[in-house]
């Protein structure tokens, strides 16, 4: 946890129809025009317009590659009517009334498998009870959720068809701040549009972008993403995709963000395998010490003082979790996890997460300034848990 901090406004780009009743060589690689030898100019008429042969440049390029196998989802959820319903409408209609209502959401995806696996955002099919697919070129299936990571916000949805497109995955570990990006996806219901920017930076936590929820670092880009970008695919020059679109900050412009394909990749082999995702869990709370949050802390009522102002701080241990149960206790400051020194609260998150199920993890810590030692067995992140 990150603390005293403003944090923006973090819209998921997933578009909701309604509710009713019941990114190669930078350079434009457009095709070399042959130069017409006088003889051939002589022939020409006068009202002719000499035109390219070839305006393909690397954007189009890749829209062409990738955009095939880039699919609009669409999902319908049943709701619950809420229990302060209007009762104007019950004195008129009675029992007609209706007790749930439906809602339509629209977002995107892309093919990962020829055999009709598809990745998109968790938030797109969270709690759908019908899934329609639909391919650039027009056919529809109904699909499957194979699973869904509220955590990643990565889902796999599955459809019966054969000899389908696919996109290439690239390593989101090598792209940098700078780098072309492409985004192709159903904006706003207009299918197939394609964007097209840079990667602004990389490994933006989800602290940093005001949601907590979310255990992954994010691509930023000023790509173009709106709501229906949700779940398709960023790409770069090559047409390779580098990560899955997936928010948007509120009232600013420019600011998109994507799930790394690695992690996406990854999130979607548990997923295809056991149907859920394991994410190590803690039960801790952090912050990260400067001289004024150190003054803060020394100034209240947490019930601990702090004698540093560098370093990760743990705020809270939540009760009978694997740190209360390992002995570690608010007010710790931690040095090092499995041996490694940590600077912030990111780095001590990173280690948790990839702690293999069953393993343990050693925690060095400052106590009333004397060094600790603690051993903590991470369990399954329970809902709604983060650290």
């Amino acid at each position: 946890m990150k603390c005293f901090k403003r944090e923006p406004k973090l819209y998921l780009a997933m578009l909701i129809i309604g509710s009713s009743i019941g990114c190669t060589d930078i350079r434009n690689r457009q095709a070399t025009q042959t130069q017409p030898d006088a003889s051939n100019t002589q022939q020409n008429s006068p009202n002719q317009v000499a035109t390219q042969p070839n305006n393909i440049n690397f954007v189009a390029e890749v829209a062409q590659k990738a955009g095939p196998a880039v699919v609009r989802i669409d999902a319908t959820r049943t709701l619950a009517a809420p229990e302060n319903r209007d009762s104007l409408l019950e004195r008129f209609f009675g029992s007609e009334v209706p007790q749930q209502r439906i809602v339509r959401g629209s977002g995107s995806g892309f093919i990962i498998s020829a055999d009709g696996r598809l990745l998109t955002n968790a938030h797109v099919v969270e709690n759908a009870d019908e899934v329609t697919v639909t391919l650039r070129e027009g056919r529809s299936y109904a699909g499957k959720v194979i699973g869904a990571d509220p955590v990643t916000d990565v889902a796999v949805v599955k459809i019966e068809a054969n000899n389908l497109p696919t996109v290439q995955l690239a390593n989101s570990d090598n792209i940098v701040a700078g780098q072309w990006a492409i985004a192709i996806g159903n904006p706003l219901g207009l299918n197939n549009t394609v964007t097209q920017g840079i990667v602004s930076a990389t490994g933006r936590s989800g602290s940093d972008i005001g949601i907590r929820d979310k255990r992954l670092d994010f691509i930023q880009t000023d790509t173009a993403i709106n709501p229906g970008n949700s779940g398709g695919p960023l790409l770069n020059e090559q047409g390779a995709v580098i990560g899955v679109n997936t928010a948007i900050i509120g009232g600013a412009q420019g600011l998109g963000f994507a799930i790394p394909i690695d992690t996406a990749q990854r999130v979607a082999n548990q997923l295809i395998a056991t149907g859920q995702v394991y994410h190590p869990y803690i039960g801790i709370r952090l912050i990260e010490l400067t001289p004024a949050i150190a003054q803060e802390i020394n100034q209240s009522n947490l019930g601990f003082k702090v004698d540093r102002e560098q370093g990760v701080l743990i705020v809270d241990v939540a009760a009978n979790s694997p740190a209360a149960r390992g002995g570690l206790r608010p007010g710790d400051v931690i040095t090092q996890v499995k041996g490694a020194t940590v600077q912030n609260a990111d780095q001590v998150q990173d280690q948790i997460e990839a702690t293999p199920r069953g393993s343990t993890l050693q925690f060095e810590v400052s106590r009333n300034n004397l060094p600790q030692t603690i051993t903590v067995r991470p369990e399954q992140l329970p809902a709604a848990s983060s650290s």
